[in-house]
């Protein structure tokens, strides 16, 4: 790759520099959200990925220090592969959201639509300002967050919710499937008496 690199010719390296690293950052985006939800590997094997790209695309601004246009496609290549990892970010949908919903007296209607969909609830009395209020909650995958937020705004328009990222859950219900034990841990747990 390194040998296809010095024969580019030198004005077609600003333009290089300025695709490898809309990859580079916005494999540095991927990145980023693999470690924010735990997926070491695929993490490690991006950054190792972004790092040698990174180095390459240096490589070439210091060979060609009195080329201006290296530096302009280096900074315009970091705002575009920002936006463009974003952009993959958002379409990925990976993870698990937790919803807060925050609704005054269409509670009752919304809570039965979000069981409907098989959204898993809890709720807590609450005081807002003008009165009681139900405090609901329901973790879900990203990628339904549309379908919830088009449940709250079509039955508890006036409501009030925030969404956040979630590392870790300990079950889903898309995910909850009876454990199957291997044989020598079911003996195990007779010889300890379990």
């Amino acid at each position: 790759m390194l040998l296809f690199i010095d024969s580019v010719p030198f004005y077609w390296v600003p333009v290089f520099i300025f695709f490898a690293r809309i990859l580079d950052v916005s494999l540095g985006t991927l990145r980023i959200m693999f470690v924010s939800k735990g997926l070491r590997w695929k993490a490690t094997l991006l950054g190792f990925i972004e790092v040698l790209i990174w180095i390459i695309i240096v490589a070439q601004i210091f060979q060609n220090l009195d080329n201006w246009l290296n530096y302009v496609a280096y900074a315009a290549g970091f705002s575009a592969g920002t936006f463009i990892g974003m952009f993959i970010e958002e379409r990925m949908k990976m993870g698990i959201q937790i919803f807060r919903i925050i609704v005054g007296k269409e509670r009752d209607a919304l809570i039965e639509n979000l069981k409907e969909h098989n959204f898993r609830v809890t709720s807590l009395d609450g005081e807002g300002k003008y009165g009681p209020v139900k405090v609901i909650f329901t973790v879900a995958k990203r990628k339904r967050w549309q379908e919830l937020a088009n449940l709250v705004n079509e039955h508890a328009p006036n409501s009030f919710y925030s969404v956040e990222d979630v590392k870790h859950v300990s079950q889903m219900d898309e995910e909850v499937q009876p454990q199957q034990q291997d044989f020598m841990t079911r003996m195990l747990k007779l010889k300890k008496g379990v």
